[in-house]
């Protein structure tokens, strides 16, 4: 067996159910890589396992933060290793299984990301400087603390830039001083799961459709009533962004959901810049497939034999 099977793909190609199925098969355990299932009471929406999956497969870093908190990369590099090392001490497989490139790339490639944990007061702060004065003037305060970083930093990307001065303000370290790479251990199989295209927003439209009549917008009502602020952090994401403009009654509920199929295809666009199809790492599935389990359990087998 690999030391590592990792399960990557757009939205709603299938990784959570083939990572159930190549877990059953190889007594593996589902590491998850994707930004928005490490928080709670975001369950439809984020399609995140249903109980009955993580009943049937062990399933870790779910469900570990509430919505209004933040998570770093650093953080989740740190978590998913330590999570990873468990993972082999207990003789099991870990499956690392999401859409979010970022976590997955920085995982695999050994990329030295410092763990300062974000500081909600520093980014609000800094925010309101870029309201008033503009983005050049926090991409300004970074040229003259680390000039390095400041030059690899569109002045644009406000949200990066906010992430280099809170590094510097709250870490005490200058971003451009950290290594970019350390060594890795992972020899991992990498499958990709992909359909084409209109089939792969079919079949968007047809879950956001279901994740309706399951009570999505229930989900949404609640994360409100508990105090979340809708379209904010976690909660600016398809679904929960536009169904609280409806809660505003900015949009009417029809407009909601087509807006949340719209942005939920734009997602899965800049999901396919981070996995390219050319990237001979990874071992490209038609997840159109009835069989794309098999075909992926028989990859296994013939790659270990």
């Amino acid at each position: 067996m690999p030391d590592m099977v990792v399960i990557l793909g757009p939205t709603a190609t299938g990784k959570t159910k083939l990572a159930i199925e190549i877990a059953l098969a190889i007594n593996g355990e589902i590491v998850n890589a994707d930004s928005r299932q490490v928080y709670r009471f975001m369950d439809i929406g984020t399609a995140k396992p249903t109980q009955d999956e993580c009943a049937r497969a062990k399933h870790h870093l779910i469900d570990i933060l509430n919505p209004d908190e933040m998570y770093s990369l650093g953080q989740f590099i740190s978590n998913a290793n330590n999570t990873i090392n468990q993972i082999r001490e207990r003789g099991a497989v870990p499956i690392l299984a999401g859409g979010t490139g970022q976590y997955i790339w920085s995982l695999l490639e050994g990329w030295n990301v410092p763990v300062v944990p974000p500081s909600s007061a520093f980014r609000a702060h800094k925010e309101e400087q870029a309201a008033l004065y503009g983005y050049q003037f926090l991409h300004d305060e970074l040229q003259g603390l680390d000039s390095e970083r400041a030059s690899q930093l569109d002045p644009r990307n406000v949200r990066r830039v906010i992430r280099a001065l809170e590094i510097i303000h709250v870490g005490g370290i200058k971003p451009s001083e950290v290594p970019s790479r350390r060594d890795q251990d992972y020899s991992p199989l990498i499958i990709g799961l992909t359909m084409n295209r209109p089939d792969l927003y079919a079949r968007i439209d047809h879950r956001v459709d279901e994740m309706m009549e399951i009570g999505l917008l229930d989900e949404v009502i609640g994360l409100k009533a508990m105090g979340y602020n809708l379209g904010n952090g976690a909660l600016d994401s398809p679904g929960y962004r536009e169904l609280g403009d409806y809660l505003a009654d900015s949009l009417s509920l029809p407009e909601a959901i087509e807006k949340t199929k719209y942005q939920t295809h734009k997602l899965a666009r800049r999901q396919y810049t981070w996995f390219k199809k050319g990237d001979v790492r990874i071992h490209w599935l038609d997840s159109s497939d009835s069989d794309v389990s098999v075909k992926a359990i028989r990859l296994l087998s013939t790659t270990y034999s």
